[in-house]
């Protein structure tokens, strides 16, 4: 009869331990539930930024392509570019002198002359 008490002591003490181990496995299941969630959000997060700044970067190399493509041309042109300012401001000079009261006049004769 004592060995009999004793084992439905032990089962019972048994049956309160696995149940409270039930118990704060359920807890602990509860939160990594919830960290898992928390996570999974986050890495969504980062994909979609992610996302966004591949986007950016194509949009940024197309920038510096199409700016790469100016500055060759103006390195191709600069040279007749320099030469036509330098035309132009030489006309604006004469302009400038035509309207102040010099006469090209006898200039104009003289090189026509030469030619003769």
């Amino acid at each position: 009869e004592t060995s009999e008490k004793d084992a439905q002591q032990d089962y019972e003490a048994s049956m309160q331990d696995c149940a409270e181990k039930r118990s704060a496995d359920s807890k602990a299941l509860a939160g990594q539930t919830s960290a898992k969630a928390d996570l999974e959000a986050s890495v969504e997060a980062h994909k979609e930024g992610h996302a966004m700044n591949q986007k950016e970067l194509s949009a940024n190399g197309a920038y510096i392509a199409s700016l790469h493509a100016e500055c060759d041309w103006l390195l191709q042109y600069f040279e007749t570019r320099k030469e036509a300012r330098a035309s132009e401001v030489d006309s604006l000079d004469k302009a400038k002198a035509v309207l102040s009261g010099a006469d090209f006049s006898l200039v104009q004769k003289k090189a026509l002359r030469g030619r003769a």
